[in-house]
């Protein structure tokens, strides 16, 4: 239950990275991992923190294009209205 308890409030830091600070940390973590030499609880501790900072950049990711989407949606709209009202 502890560790349950740990993952939640890592969750809520991780939330609070962006994503730059988070994509360095998760560079970090796996370079790590690469590299080896680490015990099994250290390498599986590293594996979490990577799942987590993935879907902090997952969800950083998903943001930004949904931004990206809604902005384009509203340029082509106001691009069709501007069609209806010359037709």
């Amino acid at each position: 239950m502890t560790s349950k308890t740990e993952t939640g409030s890592e969750q809520v830091a991780g939330e609070a990275l962006g994503y730059e600070q988070a994509r360095d940390e998760l560079i970090e973590v796996v370079r790590r991992l690469e590299a080896g030499g680490t015990s099994l609880e250290e390498s599986l501790a590293l594996w979490e923190r990577g799942e987590e900072l993935a879907k902090v950049c997952r969800r950083w990711l998903e943001g930004a294009r949904a931004r990206l989407d809604a902005a384009l949606a509203e340029e082509a709209g106001e691009g069709d209205g501007k069609d209806g009202r010359e037709g």
